[in-house]
């Protein structure tokens, strides 16, 4: 017999907020959020729980707290619409677009039932009554009473600081035109907000919605609940010997499982001392039974245990109930998704019980406001502490809504989630600076993840400086268009510190790092320099510039320089009875005339291109085969500090960045260190962020620099595979001041990785407050520009010779062919 399910339903009215049933019960419906999966620690998840038990010992008696957690496999919907994305953000787009993953939504309701209400049987039920009138209409003391309870529960969450809540309003909780209420949401499985196609429901052979085939699962007998339950369990695919990886108890049914589902958790407070008098009368039956069955004596002895514990203990008892509701278009997929659901709950020490019979008239209980019409016969006597284990205490990873940061992945499905390591954490308290220290074994991603980040921090407008040894970064150097300096017999590296571009002056600050510079190709490390020298190189760099202004045909650079020296300045110095020992020009252009054309470092300081390094936004200096260089490689440094400092100082309101990859080694050796102390304590100051990457462990505790100035001042630490140091992992863990919950993410990194999908997986802390691991998963275009395999470098470079230098189109082209199979490659050929 087919009803209309306007008429059946038990919902008579939604008015004020509030869910109105046939029978009288007052319900109001919250949105919750909650704590992202794995970011916990076994401390957090007990916190957690003890607020739940909290909040619903504040509940009066005759109300029920059900709540519900949606659990939907969605795709990931790419947006195609904008015009100004990058070639590589539209490749990521394109990979990941129609990613499969678990979408969560959270909600509770809280229901007071009427006075006297008549409790729900299996023989009782508004799905089975064509009319029902309310016996009693709740008066207004009593309805404020209860809805001053409900905001005392939610107020106890919110102090938690674990959840959001909000309260859904009469527009949320009924349908209308353009979108699908929660109560016809839940009739109708609905999966989008704008799904309003009406579905059937049927219970005759099985509970079926629309085209969708249902399966209940309960846990509402004692038998098939675990012996043990707590607020959290171990987790044994991200767990080791030395670590052990907690998830909530309540998990594995909950976001681990990769199914259409829905679990709902029914809490019943009562009154407790009828609780005590009914469980007291029970206990009394069963000693009088005892005597013609051991299973008596055996119900009589628990009862008896439940009782002792209530009143020794001021624990309060509750009725529960638990199900799990799977649904799947295709019949036969019931069969793999019952062995999916039998081994989730195994985790949990639970047997699954399929509802067949009575799986109706729960699926009729769990519609919101309607939790009061729950048969009773279901449930099963418990404590509110060990009620609230079954809570579902965890949802997905969520994306931030600030413009700036990285896309990165979802640990278990790969959706793209959108992460601020920078501004956010700063807005919220979190982290006080953007500095960022970066640790990785070799072969861990660690450039991979840095390449990401990088092209990421540029697209969205930042300036970033880049110092290298290992060419790295080339590929993306040369997709931006930055520069990169390095250094090969052929093309010797070259630099002009006398060039002023665009948008830069002669200031005090330019001058200083000109005279820094001569002075340290004049003198030797260990000479020092008298003031009058200092005063007459500051003489001559000013007198230099007033030159180039009347002779705007000259180009400003090293040779120039030397030349009005020679020509101009000698005179001046002579004129004004400059004596040799106060200032010695002749020795001074002796020992700069290497530098001056003809000499064998004249490339060094007269470069005509790559001039403007203020205003370029991607410079790369790679110090690969120069590092050990006597002459070159300390002039390269100063280069760097004057380079980076200009831009902290003039580039106001615009992001900078400044990476030093493993070259920070080799930095150490020239006083560079003193620079880096005095980058990591002020560059917040100037809207900046500097980033030290290294690969060794003994690297940071063997450098005092790195223990006291980095570390200290990078308040963003991220860490790749630690696997091969986890056996002396504690001292990292000390030096980097990483808690235990911290340390178990740490090692549990690529432990239990897609076997189907190529990614690693990177842990980022903000703080020591908030952590996560993230998988680093980039389509094959991002792949391609960030490679530093040699082999694959190669063939890219034959594409990009091939397409005349436009090396999009290479990489384009090359990811096609890599893409297609092998005989459709020959073809195409």
């Amino acid at each position: 017999m087919e009803h209309i399910l306007d008429d059946a339903l038990p919902i008579m009215e939604v008015a004020n907020d509030c869910i109105v049933s046939k029978m009288g019960d007052i319900s109001v419906a919250y949105r919750l959020e909650l704590p992202e999966i794995f970011t916990l620690s076994d401390a957090e998840y007990e916190a957690f729980h003890q607020s739940w038990i909290k909040a619903i010992k504040i509940l009066p008696a005759g109300s029920i707290m059900h709540k519900q957690d949606w659990f939907l496999r969605t795709a990931f919907r790419a947006d195609f619409q904008t015009d100004d994305q990058s070639f590589l953000t539209r490749g990521s787009d394109h990979f990941f677009n129609e990613r499969p993953f678990l979408d969560h939504s959270c909600y509770v309701m809280l229901t007071k039932k009427p006075t006297g209400r008549k409790p729900a049987s299996s023989l009782f039920s508004s799905l089975l009554r064509k009319s029902i009138v309310p016996s009693e209409t709740l008066s207004d003391q009593s309805l404020q009473h209860f809805l001053d309870a409900a905001g005392q529960f939610t107020q106890i969450l919110k102090d938690s600081g674990f959840v959001g809540i909000r309260r859904l309003k009469d527009n949320e909780l009924l349908s209308d035109r353009t979108s699908v209420g929660y109560i016809e949401k839940y009739c109708t499985l609905a999966d989008r907000p704008d799904s309003l196609l009406i579905n059937d429901l049927q219970f005759k052979d099985h509970l079926s919605i629309g085209n969708r085939h249902c399966q209940l699962y309960t846990l509402g007998d004692v038998a098939d609940l675990p012996s043990l339950c707590g607020s959290r369990i171990t987790y044994d695919k991200y767990s080791t010997d030395r670590s052990k990886f907690s998830i909530g108890f309540a998990c594995p049914i909950g976001q681990l499982l990769p199914c259409d589902h829905m679990y709902n958790q029914y809490i019943f407070v009562d009154d407790v001392q009828k609780t005590i008098a009914r469980l007291e009368n029970k206990r009394l039956r069963l000693q009088s039974l005892s005597a013609y069955s051991r299973e008596n004596a055996i119900a009589r002895e628990a009862t008896n245990d439940f009782l002792n514990e209530a009143l020794s203990e001021q624990h309060v008892p509750v009725k529960a109930h638990f199900n799990l509701l799977v649904w799947t278009p295709e019949r036969e997929a019931l069969k793999e998704i019952n062995n999916m659901v039998s081994s989730s709950l195994a985790q949990m020490d639970a047997v699954a019980k399929p509802e067949t019979l009575g799986a109706a008239q729960i699926f009729w209980a769990g519609i919101p406001g309607n939790a009061a019409d729950f048969p009773m016969n279901d449930t099963f006597d418990t404590f509110v502490q060990q009620a609230c284990c079954f809570l579902n205490l965890e949802t997905g990873y969520k994306s931030s809504i600030s413009p700036t940061g990285i896309r990165l992945g979802d640990r278990l499905s790969g959706r793209p989630v959108h992460v601020d390591i920078s501004d956010e954490p700063i807005e919220k308290g979190i982290c006080t600076n953007r500095n960022k220290f970066i640790l990785g074994p070799s072969g861990s991603g660690k450039s991979f993840f840095t390449n990401h980040m990088l092209r990421s921090y540029y697209e969205q407008g930042s300036h970033i400086v880049l110092v290298d040894v290992g060419h790295s970064y080339q590929g993306l150097c040369d997709l931006v268009g930055g520069y990169y300096f390095t250094y090969s017999e052929q093309n010797p590296i070259q630099f002009n510190p006398f060039y002023i571009g665009q948008g830069d002056t002669l200031d005090t600050e330019k001058k200083e790092s000109i005279k820094t510079l001569l002075l340290a190709l004049w003198k030797k490390d260990d000479e020092n320099f008298k003031r009058s020298e200092y005063v007459a190189l500051s003489n001559a760099i000013t007198g230099y510039y007033r030159y180039l202004e009347d002779n705007l045909t000259l180009f400003p650079c090293f040779d120039t320089f030397y030349e009005y020296l020679k020509l101009c300045y000698i005179p001046i110095l002579k004129a004004d009875k400059v004596k040799e020992r106060d200032f010695d020009i002749d020795n001074f252009l002796y020992v700069l005339r290497p530098y001056y054309a003809g000499g064998e470092f004249d490339y060094l300081l007269n470069a005509k291109t790559n001039l403007n390094l203020l205003q370029e936004r991607f410079i790369v200096f790679e110090l690969d085969n120069i590092k050990d260089h006597p002459i070159l490689f300390p002039v390269v440094t100063i280069i760097i500090m004057e380079v980076f400092i200009n831009k902290m100082r003039k580039m106001k309101g615009v992001r900078k960045m400044i990476l030093i990859e493993e070259a920070w080694k080799a930095l150490m050796k020239e006083g560079f260190a003193e620079y880096i102390k005095y980058l990591f304590k002020t560059v917040r100051k100037f809207f900046g962020e500097a980033i030290v990457v290294t690969q060794d462990v003994e690297d940071i505790i063997s450098s005092p620099i790195v223990k006291q100035a980095i570390i200290n001042n990078s308040d963003c630490k991220i860490l790749l595979d630690q696997s091969k140091y986890q056996n002396k992992f504690d001292q990292i863990q000390d030096l980097l001041g990483l808690s235990e919950k911290e340390k178990s993410l740490v090692l549990s990194i690529n432990r239990a990785n897609d076997p189907a999908r190529k990614y690693k997986e990177v842990f980022i802390s903000l703080g020591g407050v908030l952590s996560k691991v993230y998988r680093t998963e980039v389509s094959l275009e991002e792949y391609l520009a960030y490679t530093t395999e040699q082999r694959e470098r190669v063939a890219l470079n034959d594409y990009i010779v091939r397409y005349k230098g436009d090396i999009k189109k290479g990489i384009a082209a090359m990811a096609q062919d890599i893409r297609q199979p092998e005989d459709a490659r020959e073809v195409r050929s």
